[in-house]
């Protein structure tokens, strides 16, 4: 049976004395939650915060992005074996901001990915279409090529490690979002993908569904057959919002 997962990406949100309140939330929900795994993905400076607060139990923490560099001079950027450091078990990788605002290459998102796995890190493979792509029929062609790299890089135990996350761009904060079937055609695209490569693979990975999930819409999406939780943005800033969430993950 494939783990079901809801993961907040705090995205460049958050404080000191906020994150404190926020992850006393997450914690205290953890048990009303299982079996679903919970996860935080916060900014840098804050993994410490959160490595203080959820060491010991349930809760995985990480970050949003990573070098797909092993150190050196690269200013600025922060590679997986300073993840490491911080107990981080996740790593967003290739989020749709990532892609757009920073140019990043189906290419560089998957070595991303690579270098998450070499450090012991389960990589959160962000895929997802444009709204100009979704109008043209184009998404199961865009899903296709940004998983392309991705399976030419890591071999069946390393793909294993990762976590998919299906985020249609023109569904995240916009308030817009797929249909639950629609949603869930897209992901069984993604399986069949996966199945390609196989049959065990494509039975235990989980693909995560993310792009304006709610509350009040988070149990349509994760009833589908092939959605396995969600990537959560805004809502996860949230303590009660997030629970109800993942609440719904588990039906």
């Amino acid at each position: 049976m494939r783990q079901h997962w809801v993961i907040g990406n705090w995205k460049m949100n958050g404080g000191l004395a906020a994150n404190q309140t926020l992850l006393a939330g997450v914690h205290a929900a953890e048990s009303a939650a299982a079996p679903v795994q919970l996860g935080v993905c916060a900014p840098f400076p804050y993994l410490l915060q959160c490595q203080q607060a959820l060491a010991g139990t349930g809760v995985v923490w990480g970050a949003q992005d990573l070098s797909a560099e092993i150190g050196g001079a690269f200013t600025g950027e922060v590679c997986g074996a300073m993840l490491t450091d911080f107990d981080c078990s996740i790593v967003i990788v290739g989020h749709s901001e990532r892609r757009l605002y920073h140019g990043e290459s189906e290419v560089r998102v998957a070595e991303k990915a690579l270098r998450a796995v070499e450090n012991g890190i389960r990589p959160v493979f962000c895929i997802g279409e444009t709204q100009d792509q979704h109008d043209a029929g184009e998404t199961e062609a865009v899903l296709a090529r940004q998983l392309m790299p991705l399976f030419a890089l890591l071999n069946e135990t390393r793909l294993a490690m990762v976590i998919v996350a299906y985020e249609p761009v023109w569904a995240i904060g916009t308030g817009k979002t797929p249909t639950p079937d629609g949603a869930q055609a897209v992901h069984r695209f993604i399986r069949d993908r996966l199945a390609d490569h196989s049959a065990e693979l494509a039975d235990t990975l989980p693909v995560l569904y993310g792009g304006s999930v709610k509350p009040g819409n988070a149990a349509s999406f994760f009833a589908q057959p092939d959605i396995d939780g969600g990537l959560i943005g805004g809502a996860s800033l949230d303590a009660g919002e997030f629970l109800a969430i993942a609440k719904a993950a588990h039906g």
